[in-house]
C-alpha cells in the first residue's frame, strides 16, 4: 500500500519546522481549534499542486519547504516516472519550495516539475477527505467510480475503453473526412486540370534551350542564307579568298628554310588554311540544312511559347521543376480519385466499432446493475451504524449515447428520512450528512480497490457516542489495508489510533508558531480527558479516557 513515510513542514504559516513519521495504520491528530491542524493540511495541498504565495511564509526572508517522502512500491507508477523521464524510486520524495520573492518550484526525487505533473502523480499517493470534498460526490463521474469499483468493473472498463477509443478514433478521420469532401472534390477537379495539361504537353526536361537556339536560326534563315552564300562564295569561288591564301602558302614555301622566323610564318599560314577549309565546308553543310519551311517555324514558336506559360504558371525556372510538379500533381490526383471508396470504407469500419462499443457497453451496464442493490444496502447498512437509521441511497441507472466512460447515466439519489423518495443527493443532504456518506463510501472504496494514503479532516463533525465509536471502528479497520491519519475533536476517534499527535500553540517565542509531538501513553490519557472535561478534568474524564484507550 501507498503510504507516507514522513512529512516535513517548514516556514509555512504558523508552522516553523515540523517533522512527522505516520506509522503505517491508523494515526490521530488532535488539538486545539486554530492551533494549526488544518494547516497541516494546507502545506499537504502544495504536493498535491496548489497554488500558493508568499503570504504562506512564517519568516517572509526565508524560504517555505514542504517535502514528503512516499513508499510506492506497490502503485505501478513505473510508467509514470518513464513518461515524465524521472528517476523511480520506491521511496519517492516530493518537494514543493516557495522562495520569499513568490517564486515556486517543484521536484520529484530532486528533478526539476510543473504543478501538472505534480497534479498527475500526487491524488494516487494521497486523499484528503473533509467536508469540502463531498462536492465531489455530486458529480457522474465520481459516482459511477464508485459503483465500478464497488463491482470490481476495472477489467470491463478497460476493455469498453479501448473499444470506445478506437470507435472515437475511426471516428474523427471519417468526420474530418466528410467535413473536408466538398473541398477535396474541389481541389481534385483543379489538380486534375493541372496535372492533365501537364502531361499533354509531353515535357522531356531539357529541351527548352535547344529550341530556342532553334527559333532563333527560323526567324532569321533568310538573312543567314544569304549571308553564309555570300561567304561561301568569297572564299570558294575561282580566285577566292581560299585561292589567294593558298597561292601566299606556296609562295613561302620556299624561303621559309632560310629564316625560322619565315618558317613560322609559313607554318601558321599553312594551319589557318586548313581551318579556314574546314569552317568553308561546314558553311556549306550548314546552308543545306537551313530550313524556310514556315510550318516549322510556326510549330517551333508554338512549343517554345507553352514551355514558358507552363513555368509562369506553376512560378518555376526549369522543366525538371515543372516535371516534379507533375509527378506530385499525379499523386494527389491518384490520393483524391479514391476518396469515395475511402469514405466508404470509414463508414463500415465505423458501424463496426461503434458496434464493438455497444456491445462491451452491455456487458459493462450490465454489470454495473447487477450490484446496485448489493451497493445501497452496504452503504444504508453503513449510515444506520454512523446514526442515520432511515437513510437510504438509491442508484439510478438510465441508458445514454456511448462516451468514455460507458453507455450509462448514473445518478445517486439518497434520503435521510423515513417516508421521504430518494432525490438527487445535491438537493437533499446536509452537510454532516454529506460527510457520512462520503466516509461510509470511501470504507467501502478502501475495501475493494487500492487507495492511497486516506487523510480524514474533521468529518465526525456533528456525531457523537456509540456513533462516534463506530466511526473511529471504521477507521481502524480501513487502516489495516490503508494508511489512515484523522484529524479528530471526538475522543472516541482519537483514542482508536496507534499513533496519536497534538497540536499546540507556542507563544514563549516572539511570534506564535504551531507544534506538534507524538504523544506518550499518559499524555495521550491528559489529552483526552481533555477533551472529555476541559482545561481542568475531573477524576471521572480520566478515567473515561483510560476506559476509552483501554477498550481500543
Amino acid at each position: 500500500k501507498s503510504m507516507i513515510n514522513s512529512l516535513s513542514i517548514k516556514n509555512y504559516a504558523l508552522i516553523k519546522q515540523w517533522q512527522l513519521k505516520p506509522v503505517n495504520g491508523f494515526s490521530t491528530i488532535t488539538g486545539e481549534t486554530g492551533a494549526g491542524k488544518s494547516i497541516m493540511l494546507g502545506a499537504l495541498g502544495l504536493l498535491l499542486g496548489n497554488r500558493a504565495d508568499t503570504k504562506v511564509l512564517l519568516n517572509s526572508d526565508e524560504k517555505c519547504v514542504v517535502e514528503c517522502e512516499f513508499n510506492i512500491k506497490d502503485y505501478q507508477l513505473a510508467a509514470f516516472f518513464e513518461k515524465h523521464d524521472l528517476d523511480y524510486e520506491t521511496n519517492t520524495i516530493i518537494r514543493r519550495e516557495i522562495s520569499p520573492s513568490g517564486k515556486s518550484r517543484a521536484f520529484i526525487n530532486d528533478t526539476p516539475v510543473t504543478l501538472d505533473v505534480l497534479k498527475e502523480l500526487t491524488p494516487s499517493l494521497v486523499d484528503i477527505h473533509s467536508q469540502h470534498e463531498t462536492l465531489l460526490l455530486r458529480k457522474q463521474q465520481f459516482q459511477r467510480a464508485i459503483l465500478d469499483s464497488f463491482a470490481g468493473n476495472n477489467q470491463l472498463l478497460i476493455n469498453y475503453q479501448e473499444a470506445y477509443k478506437k470507435y472515437s478514433a475511426t471516428k474523427k478521420k471519417h468526420n474530418k473526412l466528410s467535413e473536408n469532401a466538398a473541398q477535396l472534390r474541389e481541389e481534385y477537379d483543379y489538380n486534375a486540370f493541372l496535372y492533365e495539361e501537364l502531361k499533354a504537353a509531353e515535357l522531356q526536361g531539357n529541351e527548352l534551350e535547344e529550341l530556342e537556339d532553334n527559333l532563333k536560326t527560323l526567324e532569321n534563315s533568310e538573312d543567314i542564307k544569304s549571308a553564309i552564300a555570300q561567304a561561301t562564295g568569297i572564299l570558294s569561288t575561282e580566285q577566292g579568298a581560299l585561292d589567294m591564301l593558298h597561292e601566299v602558302v606556296h609562295t613561302l614555301s620556299g624561303t621559309a628554310k632560310f629564316s625560322k622566323t619565315l618558317a613560322s610564318l609559313h607554318e601558321r599560314l599553312e594551319s589557318a588554311l586548313l581551318e579556314i577549309k574546314d569552317a568553308s565546308t561546314e558553311l556549306e553543310q550548314e546552308l543545306e540544312k537551313i530550313d524556310l519551311d514556315p510550318q516549322t517555324l510556326f510549330s517551333t514558336k508554338e512549343r517554345v511559347d507553352l514551355l514558358h506559360k507552363l513555368l509562369q504558371k506553376h512560378h518555376v525556372k526549369t522543366e525538371e521543376e515543372l516535371l516534379s510538379i507533375q509527378t506530385k500533381l499525379g499523386e494527389k490526383v491518384a490520393d483524391t480519385a479514391n476518396f469515395d471508396e475511402q469514405l466508404q470504407d470509414l463508414k463500415t469500419e465505423l458501424k463496426n466499432n461503434y458496434e464493438e462499443v455497444l456491445q462491451s457497453g452491455k456487458k459493462l451496464s450490465l454489470a454495473r446493475k447487477d450490484n446496485c442493490k448489493a451497493l445501497e444496502e452496504k452503504l444504508a447498512s453503513l449510515l444506520q451504524n454512523l446514526g442515520m437509521p432511515n437513510a437510504a441511497l438509491s442508484i439510478n441507472i438510465e441508458n445514454q449515447e456511448p462516451d468514455s466512460s460507458g453507455i450509462d447515466q448514473i445518478a445517486f439519489l439518497f434520503t435521510a428520512n423515513k417516508g421521504i423518495a430518494p432525490s438527487p443527493i445535491e438537493q437533499v443532504a446536509s452537510g454532516g450528512e454529506f460527510s457520512r456518506l462520503m466516509f461510509s463510501l470511501k470504507y467501502i472504496l478502501a475495501e475493494s480497490s487500492a487507495m492511497p494514503t486516506i487523510i480524514f479532516d474533521e468529518i465526525d463533525t456533528g456525531i457523537s457516542g456509540e456513533v462516534a465509536i463506530k466511526m473511529g471502528s471504521m477507521m481502524k479497520e480501513m487502516a489495516k489495508t490503508h494508511q489512515v491519519i484523522t484529524i479528530t475533536h471526538l475522543p472516541q476517534v482519537a483514542a482508536k489510533g496507534e499513533e496519536h499527535y497534538f497540536v499546540y500553540k507556542d507563544d514563549t517565542t516572539p511570534t506564535t508558531t504551531s507544534q506538534i509531538k507524538k504523544l506518550t501513553q499518559e499524555e495521550r490519557i491528559a489529552e483526552i480527558a481533555e477533551i472529555i472535561g476541559g482545561k481542568t478534568p475531573s477524576e471521572s474524564a480520566y478515567q473515561s479516557a483510560r476506559d476509552l484507550l483501554t477498550n481500543n
